[in-house]
């Protein structure tokens, strides 16, 4: 009989006994350094696990196999097969593995790799008169093989028929038609995703950073890639209530924010939040998020796009900190993009700093901080009479007074153009230099 807490068994149902010890408890005591082993087995032993992320190797993976160690003491214990859950869980840790492109051969590899590891440990203890609990734990290992087997195929499967999903379809040919400017395809492929078209959108072009496994020599790019674009599509997906639409690559790409406002009026709380939204999921992906932002109506979706991304550009351009910018962030920068005879003379009123780094960016960072003498002084780690110092020189040179207020316009305007002319040239923004 079994105790108030304990599962159900099969009928008659007796667990093996392997040199003296309860098959399931010999499991269930070693899990942690089992799961240890059977990740180690699998990056010796599958090349496609070998290259994984690090992170991927101890932040999934050892905690998988723990999972599918104690879902296998669970079956030892009880004769039934470990409950659906644990199998919903294989199917979609294989769609995540079929979207990063591990081949089907090697996570089922992985899965029989797993049982190895446990057979050997469990057998390891057994004596000779353990024959008949060895064979019954063998059918037992293999049963429970076999479901984690088919489940795993079924992944792989879902995932394959995850694009032809109508509903899915439907969102990314609606993205489609309202970037190209087709209102009819538009309402047409809303209407099969189930959703109406809103007063407006707020268009975001993204800039997505590499991750440093993307840069890894030892790590496969690609599923690195795959990972991050995973984390931040969920989290978008989380802060929007799923009402976002996108499209998007591991570097950056598009995204179309429902908004229930005028496009001429949408609130500064509303830009606020859509700036929340981006930093929430640069944290998710663990890389940074440049965006350029615009907001219009369905049908001048494509301008909007447009001019996100020029200010996105813009942004780049001069150094601009990750997070959402729009065009009244980058007034100045953004027209002074544009060549012009104007725009060559701005640049050349600091032509004379050219050869004195520590003055631009002290200038930069004076700017910057609000004309704060001991800010700069503390961003810098300098003294405030430093500070005081080289602001003289910076007016000697230029003939350009930092402390005078009439002189600020054509200071900020000059390092704007400064900035545009260098990018323009393909030189890096003095911008990125400032600490």
């Amino acid at each position: 009989m079994t105790g108030h807490n304990s599962p159900p068994t099969a009928a008659g149902w007796r667990i093996p006994v392997i040199g003296g010890t309860a098959a399931d408890q010999r499991l269930l005591s070693a899990v942690p350094e089992l799961a240890e082993a059977v990740v180690a087995a699998l990056l010796d032993r599958v090349p496609a696990y070998r290259r994984f992320p690090h992170e991927l190797a101890t932040g999934e993976l050892v905690p998988v196999a723990a999972r599918r160690i104690r879902a296998l003491a669970h079956a030892v214990r009880t004769g039934l097969p470990a409950p659906e859950g644990e199998f919903a869980a294989v199917r979609e840790a294989a769609a995540r593995r079929a979207e990063e492109g591990v081949p089907l051969d090697a996570v089922l590899f992985a899965h029989h790799l797993g049982m190895e590891v446990c057979w050997e440990l469990i057998t390891r203890h057994a004596d000779d008169g353990d024959a008949a609990d060895l064979l019954l734990l063998n059918r037992l290992m293999l049963n429970h093989l076999r479901r984690a087997a088919a489940a795993t195929c079924a992944g792989y499967l879902e995932e394959g028929r995850g694009d032809a999903d109508e509903r899915r379809a439907a969102r990314g040919a609606l993205v489609t038609a309202l970037l190209n400017g087709a209102p009819a395809e538009a309402e047409s492929a809303a209407a099969r995703a189930g959703i109406g078209l809103p007063p407006a959108y707020a268009v975001l072009r993204l800039a997505v950073a590499e991750h440093p496994d993307e840069r890894s020599p030892d790590v496969d790019r690609a599923v690195a890639g795959h990972r991050k674009l995973r984390r931040l599509r969920t989290e978008l997906d989380h802060a929007t209530r799923q009402s976002a639409l996108s499209a998007l690559t591991a570097g950056g790409g598009v995204v179309l924010v429902p908004l229930e406002h005028d496009p001429e009026a949408v609130p500064e709380q509303v830009w606020e939040r859509l700036a929340e939204t981006l930093r929430r999921v640069a944290r998710a992906a663990g890389v940074t998020v440049r965006a350029g932002g615009s907001a219009s109506v369905p049908a001048e979706v494509p301008a909007a796009a447009a001019l996100a991304a020029e200010v996105l550009e813009v942004a780049l351009a001069v150094g601009r900190a990750p997070g959402l910018h729009r065009l009244d962030d980058l007034l100045v920068e953004y027209q002074l993009s544009r060549p012009s005879r104007a725009r060559s003379r701005l640049a050349s009123l600091l032509a004379p700093l050219d050869d004195a780094g520590e003055l631009l960016t002290t200038l930069r960072v004076h700017l910057a901080g609000g004309l704060s003498r001991r800010h700069t002084a503390q961003v810098l780690h300098l003294h405030p009479n430093t500070v005081d110092y080289r602001l003289r020189r910076i007016a000697v040179r230029t003939g350009l007074d930092p402390t005078r207020p009439a002189d600020l316009p054509r200071i900020t305007a000059a390092l704007a153009a400064r900035d545009a002319e260098r990018a323009a040239a393909g030189h890096t923004p003095g911008a990125r230099t400032v600490p």
